[in-house]
């Protein structure tokens, strides 16, 4: 077990009692817009709603996006800070279950993994997953089945079969073509504002209320505001502007967010199809699982019901579910208390997946 940059994250462990008996355990949702780490005892049963001891929020965590290194110190900041709020050290933990946007490939849970043994006492258990996976068992009760669609800063589309079969559609970030999330929103109205300012494309407010927000008195100045920083939740921020822009009557911003419906639409689609999640004859009922800020209702628009509306029309056994227990107490909940769920996936030890 290791203190990292001279044990400044972990320094408060020297005056920190080692903590009760039963321990506690650690639940993170990291994001690409935020990263939230709660704290809570690992004695179960526990009531509902579950008694959260602290909570700690950072920044963005996945590594696609800001580079492993901040990714990890990120982590590991929200977590020391749980715990120091808490008035435990790392030897009261007794698992960590991590649920983290950026985790595509089993060589993600293991570089993950390998690092969290590192900070961690070896008798601590470990689960890592993608963020997807406990937003689906959000709306879900904890049961792997059906399908989720994440769209905030960035977007994926994940499914389940009730066998364990998974597919997933999206997700690979804005070079890739995250279309839908709001980086790709926010994306498009940049560009749309250069192009209407070359004259390539045709004029929209969408200049006005940009250049007004970002305080910039030209166009030009966009290329500079934009790569001086062009981290995903940074462009992302901008979405409410398209938004009410839209809602203001602009047709090109009305334009980007109808094309994002179809694009968030398109990903559910293409899950529920690879999976016959909707049966053999497609009318089958499954769970939908909607989760992230772009889906939110505005004053006219809704980019989450036109969603449904779009998947509905093509599987009209789609159930929409908006979960109401917050991401990060997901893995906890149904995962370290209640091993029936989330089969075939298991907590993972700190020896191996």
């Amino acid at each position: 077990m290791k203190r990292f940059r001279n044990g400044e994250i972990w320094g408060f462990e020297a005056q920190a009692p080692t903590g009760p008996a039963d321990g506690v355990v650690l639940g993170v949702d990291g994001g690409t817009t935020s990263t939230v780490c709660v704290c809570l005892p690992a004695a179960g049963p526990l009531p509902d709603p579950l008694p959260i001891l602290s909570r700690a929020i950072g920044g963005c965590s996945n590594h696609n996006s800001v580079g492993e290194n901040a990714a990890r110190e990120t982590l590991e900041e929200v977590m020391a800070q749980a715990l120091s709020k808490a008035c435990y050290s790392r030897k009261a933990v007794r698992a960590v279950c991590l649920a983290v946007s950026g985790v595509n490939h089993p060589t993600d849970q293991q570089r993950i993994l390998d690092w969290l043994r590192d900070i961690f006492p070896n008798s601590v258990k470990f689960y890592v997953e993608n963020d997807a996976v406990a937003a689906l068992a959000s709306g879900t009760m904890g049961k792997l089945h059906g399908c989720v669609l994440i769209a905030g800063t960035g977007t994926i589309a994940y499914g389940f079969t009730e066998d364990g079969k998974e597919a997933r559609a999206a997700g690979a970030g804005p070079v890739l073509g995250d279309w839908g999330s709001g980086y790709g929103i926010a994306a498009q109205a940049l560009t749309a504002v250069i192009r209407a300012h070359d004259g390539r494309g045709p004029q929209t407010k969408l200049t006005k209320s940009i250049l007004d927000m970002l305080e910039l008195p030209s166009p030009d100045e966009l290329i500079g505001w934009t790569y001086a920083d062009p981290s995903w939740a940074r462009i992302a921020a901008l979405v409410p502007i398209v938004i009410s822009t839209a809602e203001d009557g602009d047709e090109v911003a009305n334009r980007i967010l109808s094309d994002s419906v179809q694009e968030l639409a398109d990903s559910i689609i293409a899950v529920v199809r690879r999976l016959r999640l909707c049966g053999e004859d497609g009318k089958e009922a499954f769970p939908l699982v909607m989760v992230g800020g772009v889906l939110e209702a505005n004053k006219r628009w809704d980019i989450g019901k036109e969603v449904v509306n779009c998947v509905s029309k093509i599987f009209p056994g789609a159930l929409p579910i908006r979960p109401e227990l917050e991401p990060a107490l997901i893995p906890l909940k149904y995962r370290f208390y209640n091993n029936k769920y989330w089969a075939p996936h298991q907590l993972l030890s700190s020896r191996g997946i």
